[in-house]
């Protein structure tokens, strides 16, 4: 299983976000300088959140974006989602007769695969930004 970096931004991104944006919305730029993310990459990843209703963006000098909704109710699977990224630890389809390594029936340790795949799903389902905003600042004292 690997997250791409789209994912992997994206969480980052909006942490970033979270922390600022009660104060005024936040610019791609300075999570760009802080996070040492490519502000074209950044501005395609924002255009997904902002699509799917994690973000809006505020017009003008000020302007910048700012969360859609509190952080506690952003997970990170509606992220994950929003950017189209898949945790998955097989490559087959759940549903499907046939198995991942192109034979008829499935591996014998794809159950195991599939098992993990629901703990970490679960994981990504219960973790929200406000619990990674709120680690930040443990381990910052």
């Amino acid at each position: 299983m690997k997250l791409t970096s789209k994912g992997r931004y994206a969480v980052m991104a909006l942490v970033d976000l979270a922390r600022f944006d009660n104060i005024n919305p936040v610019s791609l730029r300075d999570i760009s300088l802080r996070q040492g993310i490519s502000l074209d990459y950044l501005e395609q990843i924002f255009s997904k959140l902002k699509k799917n209703g994690i973000v809006k963006s505020i017009r003008g000098t000020q302007g910048g974006y700012v969360l859609n909704k509190y952080p506690n109710d952003i997970k990170l699977t509606n992220i994950f989602h929003a950017v189209d990224e898949k945790v998955k630890t097989v490559q087959c389809k759940k549903e499907s007769k046939r198995g991942c390594n192109g034979k008829a029936i499935k591996c014998i340790t794809h159950n195991l695969w599939d098992e993990l795949e629901v703990h970490i799903n679960t994981f990504f389902e219960n973790k929200s930004l406000e619990d990674l905003i709120n680690n930040n600042k443990e381990t910052r004292l």
